[in-house]
């Protein structure tokens, strides 16, 4: 199996499982993933999703075997194939549960929309990304929402035009990632993501990423002041917001832990 999922608690640990490919993807994988996010996102068990991979690489990007089969169909087939891959980015950045990456080796291609579409990205020393579409003459088009947004607009410029490697400490600086550690203590960081995310309020959490999409991208006018007013005030007459703040003042853990 190239991808599997382990519920481990209250965290749904989504693996690429195809090691001897360098976890590269294609369609099926695409599918595979793609369900796997909506399982996770509707299972009321879960409040925290880890993307990560089996072996020493997370991904090399788009399986080119599958790429050179792609290239031989019609525009139309190749346009509903970039519509799947589409699906699985918008089924990561959309999951209503917060999206760890946990990365290691090679992160090339394709492999930097899953990353940048997670909510969050750790990254061992030893990682290295790539966004080498154009030296295969195309680009990574439908990744391009997540990068850019990841990274800003000025420094993909460098990185979509150059297909440089990017070390893991310049993936840190670019917004790739949020922290690079060694490998041997990717786990007990992502763990520490993990704890964090799990202290929190479920809803909220997916209210905020919301919040910073809205916020991100709008004057600061009457109608963004309306809507951060309304937010707040629905959230505070909430059944969280009334749960988390009774928990702290009766010095107690919320109904959420």
């Amino acid at each position: 199996m190239s991808v599997s999922t382990k519920i481990e608690g209250r965290v749904a640990r989504i693996t690429l499982d195809n090691p001897d490919k360098r976890n590269a993807f294609d369609d099926s994988i695409i599918a595979s993933l793609t369900k796997a996010f909506k399982s996770a996102g509707n299972d009321d068990a879960v409040r925290v999703v880890v993307l990560q991979a089996a072996g020493k690489h997370f991904s090399a990007g788009a399986d080119l075997n599958w790429m050179r089969a792609m290239g031989k169909l019609d525009p139309q087939q190749n346009r509903d194939d970039a519509l799947r891959l589409a699906g699985l980015m918008q089924a990561i950045d959309q999951c209503p549960k917060p999206v760890i990456a946990r990365v290691q080796g090679a992160a090339f291609g394709g492999a930097l929309g899953l990353i940048c579409a997670a909510d969050m990205a750790v990254a061992a020393e030893n990682a290295r990304f790539c966004l080498s579409e154009v030296k295969l003459g195309i680009v990574p088009a439908v990744i391009s929402p997540y990068v850019v947004r990841a990274m800003g607009a000025r420094q993909a410029n460098r990185y979509f035009m150059t297909a440089e490697v990017i070390p893991a400490d310049r993936a840190l600086s670019l917004g790739i990632a949020q922290e690079v550690v060694p490998e041997s203590e990717l786990d007990t960081t992502v763990d520490a993501l993990v704890d964090a995310l799990l202290s929190a309020a479920p809803r909220a959490q997916i209210e905020a990423r919301d919040l910073i999409a809205r916020v991100s991208h709008g004057p600061i006018d009457q109608a963004m002041l309306d809507h951060t007013a309304n937010l707040i005030a629905r959230l505070r007459t909430g059944d969280e917001g009334q749960e988390g703040l009774g928990a702290f003042l009766e010095k107690r853990k919320p109904g959420w832990i």
